[in-house]
């Protein structure tokens, strides 16, 4: 059995002999809650040769796993295996739980996949439209029989030629970039470390460019995850120097983008409208999942705004989409011995 190595990366074990028999070899995975039984299928026909799996809420006897792909693993799930060194969490955020738990174990790590990443930027790109042509107002006058829209000044917002300014340039925010740029749209991007955005293809800034950059943008996609620096960023003065015909689209965190300040906005019809997937009050139940209004303003009240549930990512091929982006994790850790999307806690992300 090899022991934990407190505060070394898998690269650095991979250099000792015991550990680099064991990256070439294959890995051990341990899956605690399987999902679809085609994707984990998939998921195993991709490792084989490379990846020895292990799968469901029942530990593996003896337990000799390296690494532990859970969102939200037990206690017993992070002590089980002596060789543990990383948790996988299965999809784009981390509990904060993990962060606390990972802390008392020395030596494991924290990654994720972003197999959503394809879907939250259709959906962003989606919001986006419904709210430009006011595809959701029109559609429930003429199911009224009311085609008063059809004769009246068009209010419908042009995309092609607008600029749209994407805040966070992760996995969602790059790929809806794109996707903007397929519509003709000029981009803009923000984000924590411009520096790393390589060969872009449009202006990449900091944080601290945000409110220079504001009055210029047609359009506001906030594709940022929560963290200490990001809740708030935007703002009621930032929210103020928008033009008046912006959108802004959140599919990132719901308090990235201050509530009242944005409900007022709308309101008073400040700018144009609003597409919003991710909220500031969810559901703490099954039973309340019927019942529970997402926000303490009426946003629902309002014209100009798109609601949707929390549900970017939700798309029929979403479990094969997690096992292949698993899949070319574990192998690309198992060919390497360096184990990709790596999350640090003083980030949180």
């Amino acid at each position: 059995m090899l022991p934990r190595n407190a505060g070394q990366s898998p690269a650095v074990w991979r250099n000792t002999p015991r550990m680099l028999i064991l990256w070439v070899v294959d890995i051990l995975a341990h899956i605690s809650r399987p999902w679809d039984e085609a994707a984990m299928e998939a998921l195993k026909a991709r490792c084989s040769g490379k990846v020895r799996l292990t799968f469901g809420p029942a530990l593996p006897v003896p337990a000799e796993f390296e690494i532990l792909v859970a969102g939200k693993p037990t206690a017993e799930e992070l002590d089980a295996s002596p060789r543990l060194h990383a948790v996988v969490v299965p999809w784009a955020g981390v509990h904060a739980g993990l962060f606390e738990a990972v802390a008392a174990r020395p030596g494991v790590t924290v990654h994720n996949i972003h197999h959503n990443a394809v879907p939250v930027a259709e959906m962003t790109v989606a919001l986006l439209l419904a709210v430009a042509k006011k595809i959701v107002p029109f559609d429930r006058a003429l199911r009224r029989g009311d085609w008063s829209s059809r004769y009246e000044a068009n209010p419908s917002t042009l995309i092609h030629g607008k600029t749209v300014l994407v805040l966070g340039l992760g996995a969602v925010g790059s790929h809806a970039a794109a996707m903007c740029r397929g519509l003709g749209m000029k981009i803009t991007g923000i984000r924590r470390n411009p520096g790393k955005s390589g060969d872009a293809g449009f202006e990449v800034h900091g944080p601290e460019s945000l409110r220079e950059l504001l009055p210029r943008s047609d359009v506001l996609l906030v594709c940022l995850p929560r963290t200490r620096e990001t809740a708030g960023m935007v703002g009621g003065p930032e929210i103020a120097l928008l033009p008046g015909n912006a959108i802004i689209v959140n599919v990132g965190r719901g308090n990235v983008v201050d509530e009242k300040a944005l409900f007022d906005a709308l309101s008073a019809k400040r700018i144009a409208g609003a597409g919003l997937d991710v909220w500031y009050r969810y559901p703490e139940s099954a039973e309340a999942a019927r019942s529970t209004m997402p926000s303490s303003f009426p946003f629902h009240e309002l014209d100009n705004v798109v609601l949707s549930p929390h549900r970017a990512g939700h798309v029929e091929e979403n479990d094969l989409l997690r096992s292949e982006h698993l899949a070319d994790l574990l192998c690309k850790a198992a060919e390497t011995g360096e184990i990709p999307n790596r999350v640090y806690p003083e980030d949180g992300y």
